[in-house]
């Protein structure tokens, strides 16, 4: 091919005129061609003086876009792009991206290729989102990000953290190309769902299980969200699976309370835990890998976590997961016993704290309706724990009895086989009349349940998982082995066992059998105060601190108690005036023996000494 001679255009000609322009032109059709004879009609152009023809020329372009109808010809045109994106002003090559402003001066969008090729609306929040493409280093990467991002000169930054060549100066031009190449190529960028997070979405099924579904959520939960997934043999696992069902009850409430999580958001029940504890070498760790294997990667640091995160972290890990199990390993890892309760009554709870944005306002509440599983090597409740962080844990002591016979083994085969049950549990629930049929088994389970001694919210988890196992049963394994209201209850709390306060009343009556001692003239030992035949007289301060050191509540505690007459106050108060060592003091007046005579039969059986 013969070099094409450029014409000797003047300043003048570049200026005043159109002709280099329309000269330039008539070879828009061949491309390469034009990307030639554009840098050298720029170098031409410089000669003479003018340092702006590819703005000229960019001016000239939109000209002729709008003129009798005809469309110029520009577009993208970066090296292995996936997509052709009309660029309307814009001038788009391995360059960057150059336009012109309002007077005509080139102006920089961005110094590398970037382009949108995704357009994401998630099926949660209905929020949209942008996936970018942008070449650094000859390679192409990809980064999410939400539109209010995108449209604001100080939040574009952001894009500098992930290599994005974007500062205060071009972060205005940056944001006029982008708004402008989504606009001008709105039905060429593929639309797509996406989610943030796993489990129920009203209207549109199960994350990650609904069709073509595509994950935009925070970066650090990308690996989370991709552990959910079915991976090897579905045969081997279901082999291994009905093997361990008839075994041990621990492992299979394991199994099942997983299933179970699924059911918590349809069946209106609250969030609860199970928690597996016992001793070191009982493969407990291995019971969370077959919980996990029901609908993701069982190995550790995939699905399963520790303890070893902050509340914070653990929140958003409950907000993530949803409606399916957070699964928690080592709680022996917090050495604080009063943490404990506060992660119970967190996470059982179901939404989160509020907490405000730099910007203003509050930043969205995380909710979550699920099955937390934990183990450890000590009980989750403490005997000071409160009523509503036992009424909220169903606690399998495994008795230091090994859960499986090869663990090993049971380790491996779940570590290669997993995914596929979880799948075709939440596919049995969303056919036809299926859910109905799960929501009235577990309602004939709590009514059956709410008949013993446990209290409500214990019989409406255990409901759930008795439901979720009798589902599991009929529609995956089909092997009859199931557990029964029998099989559960032993590891249900009682009334009594949830109340704080008689728990609190048995500590002292112990406390004071140990320490009689120190209510007697004894010149050898400290005085907490005295003690009768009908009452042990405790000095008020040394009441608190008895009580507070153990982790009840002193005031609570002594209101319930003066309501059920088990201590004598004077009017108006919970202590009464008493010589102690000859020195009148405030104490608590605790009655040694109780007058069972005003008890009701239901309050003499719950109470915690014989009388």
């Amino acid at each position: 091919m013969n070099e094409i001679v450029i014409p000797e255009y003047t300043k003048r000609d570049f200026l005043a005129t159109t002709a280099p322009f329309e000269w330039l032109y008539q070879y828009r059709n061949n491309k390469l061609q034009m990307k030639q004879l554009i840098e050298r009609m720029r170098e031409r152009a410089g000669a003479v003086g003018v340092k702006n023809f590819v703005s000229l020329y960019k001016a000239y372009l939109e000209m002729m876009s709008s003129k009798d109808g005809i469309i110029a010809d520009n577009t993208t045109d970066f090296e292995g792009q996936e997509l052709e994106l009309d660029c309307g002003s814009w001038y788009c090559d391995d360059l960057g991206i150059t336009g012109t402003d309002k007077m005509g001066f080139e102006i920089v969008a961005c110094n590398h290729p970037i382009m949108p090729v995704q357009r994401l609306v998630n099926i949660d929040s209905g929020i949209e989102k942008l996936k970018l493409a942008y070449r650094k280093n000859k390679q192409w990467r990809y980064i999410i990000s939400d539109k209010k991002t995108l449209a604001s000169n100080n939040s574009i930054l952001q894009l500098a953290d992930y290599g994005v060549a974007v500062n205060s100066e071009n972060a205005k031009y940056l944001v006029r190309y982008l708004t402008d190449i989504e606009h001008l190529n709105y039905d060429k960028i593929e639309e797509l769902n996406s989610v943030g997070r796993l489990g129920w979405i009203d209207n549109y099924g199960f994350s990650p299980y609904v069709e073509d579904l595509v994950f935009d959520g925070d970066l650090t939960f990308k690996h989370f969200f991709e552990s959910v997934g079915e991976k090897g043999s579905y045969e081997k696992w279901l082999d291994l699976a009905k093997e361990i069902r008839c075994g041990g009850i621990c492992a299979r409430l394991m199994l099942v309370a997983s299933f179970a999580s699924v059911l918590v958001k349809p069946c209106c029940a609250l969030p609860f835990f199970v928690h597996l504890w016992g001793g070191t070498e009982t493969g407990k760790t291995v019971g969370l890998m077959l919980a996990a294997s029901v609908w993701a990667n069982p190995k550790m640091g995939e699905y399963i976590h520790t303890f070893n995160s902050t509340s914070v972290a653990q929140e958003l890990s409950a907000t993530f997961v949803n409606s399916l199990p957070l699964i928690l390993d080592e709680l022996q890892i917090i050495k604080d016993r009063k943490d404990f309760d506060n992660i119970i009554y967190m996470l059982s709870e179901g939404v989160g704290r509020n907490r405000g944005q730099k910007t203003g306002g509050l930043q969205k509440v995380g909710s979550w309706q699920n099955c937390i599983l934990t183990t450890g090597e000590m009980p989750i409740n403490s005997g000071a724990s409160g009523g509503g962080a036992v009424n909220r844990i169903i606690e399998v002591d495994c008795k230091d009895i090994r859960l499986f016979d090869d663990p090993v083994n049971v380790a491996d085969t779940l570590k290669h086989n997993y995914g596929f049950a979880g799948r075709m549990f939440v596919g049995k629930l969303m056919e036809q009349d299926n859910m109905d049929y799960a929501i009235q088994v577990q309602r004939d389970f709590y009514r059956e349940l709410s008949m013993g001694e446990t209290t409500e919210k214990q019989a409406m988890a255990a409901s759930v998982i008795l439901a979720a196992d009798k589902l599991a049963n009929e529609w995956i394994f089909k092997d009859g082995n199931t557990l029964s209201v029998k099989d559960i209850e032993p590891y249900l709390s009682t009334k009594r066992d949830v109340s704080v306060n008689e728990r609190a009343l048995e500590f002292l009556y112990e406390y004071i059998s140990i320490n009689q001692h120190r209510f007697r003239n004894d010149e050898y030992s400290e005085v907490w105060g005295a003690m009768d035949d009908g009452y042990t007289y405790i000095i008020k301060a040394q009441f608190d601190k008895i009580m507070k050191d153990e982790g009840y509540n002193p005031t609570a505690f002594l209101s319930w108690a003066k309501q059920r007459d088990y201590i004598t106050c004077a009017p108006n108060r919970t202590t009464k005036s008493k010589r102690v060592q000859q020195k009148t003091c405030h104490c608590v007046w605790l009655k040694n023996v109780i007058n069972t005579e005003d008890m009701t039969d239901e309050e003499r059986e719950s109470f915690p000494f014989d009388l």
